[in-house]
C-alpha cells in the first residue's frame, strides 16, 4: 500500500447509476407494487427518469405520471409496500457498473478512504454492497434514511465527511445525476459525473469537474480535478 495522498483523503460514491446499475430491479419492484394496486406498469426508461431522490419521490413521480394525486400518508404507505418488494429482490437483476471493482481496489490500496452516500435506504444499500463484495472496502456508508436531508441537499455528504473526520473539500464525490453534482457543489466538494447513469440531462451539462465513462478511469485522472480554494 502506498502512503495516503494529501488529496483526496476520501472518495465517496453514489450507488444507483454510479457503482451499480440497479434500475432493472427498481423497475420490476415498482411495477409489481403498482400491479398490486391495480395500476398499469411503466417502461424501464420511464422509471429511470423517476429515480434519484428517494423512495417517496419515486412513488410520487409514478403517480404524477399516472395523472393521479395522492396525499403524503398514502404515498408513504405505497413506499413501504415498494420497499418490501424491492428488498426481497434488490440484487436479482442489479449489476456492477464498468470498472467498479478495479476502481475500489486501486483507490483503497492507495490509502484513500472510500464510502457510499446514497438516497437509497441503508439496509438495501448494505445488502447490495455485500452482494458485490464491496462492503469491506467502505469506511462509511450513508443511506437516505440516515437522518440528514437527501441529495440534492448537501447534508448527507457533509454527514459522511464528519463520520470520516475530514472536511468536505478533502473528499471527492462520484455520481451520475444532477442531484449528485448539486449536492457536492453545495457541500464544497469536487465531483465526478459518470456517463450512462440515471439522468434525463446530458451529463456534460451538469457542471461536474470531470466526466468519465468508466469508474476505473478515476485513479489515473484525479490530477485533472481542480481543488477547492483554500
Amino acid at each position: 500500500m502506498t502512503d495516503t495522498p494529501s488529496w483526496p483523503r476520501a472518495i465517496l460514491f453514489d450507488l444507483d447509476g454510479t457503482l451499480v446499475d440497479s434500475l432493472p430491479d427498481i423497475h420490476e419492484a415498482l411495477n409489481q407494487t403498482l400491479e398490486s394496486l391495480g395500476e398499469p406498469p411503466f417502461t424501464i426508461e420511464a422509471v429511470g427518469r423517476m429515480v434519484g431522490q428517494g423512495v417517496q419521490v419515486l412513488v410520487g413521480r409514478a403517480y404524477e405520471a399516472l395523472g393521479k394525486e395522492i396525499d403524503h400518508a398514502t404515498r408513504d404507505k405505497i413506499a413501504d409496500r415498494y420497499l418490501a418488494i424491492y428488498s426481497a429482490r434488490a440484487t436479482e437483476l442489479t449489476t456492477l457498473n464498468a470498472g467498479a471493482t478495479d476502481a475500489v481496489r486501486i483507490l483503497a490500496d492507495r490509502g484513500i478512504a472510500l464510502g457510499v452516500v446514497t438516497n437509497k435506504p441503508g439496509t438495501e444499500t448494505a445488502d447490495i454492497l455485500a452482494h458485490f463484495g464491496l462492503a469491506d472496502r467502505m469506511a462509511v456508508v450513508v443511506g437516505g434514511d440516515a437522518g440528514p436531508s437527501k441529495k440534492p441537499a448537501p447534508d448527507l455528504l457533509v454527514y459522511a465527511c464528519r463520520q470520516l473526520g475530514i472536511e468536505p473539500g478533502d473528499a471527492l464525490f462520484v455520481g451520475d445525476s444532477e442531484n449528485d453534482v448539486e449536492a457536492a457543489q453545495a457541500a464544497g466538494m469536487p465531483v465526478v459525473a459518470m456517463r450512462g447513469g440515471y439522468t434525463a440531462r446530458e451529463v456534460e451539462s451538469l457542471g461536474a469537474d470531470l466526466v468519465l465513462d468508466r469508474l476505473d478511469e478515476i485513479p489515473d485522472r484525479l490530477s485533472e480535478i481542480a481543488l477547492p480554494s483554500a
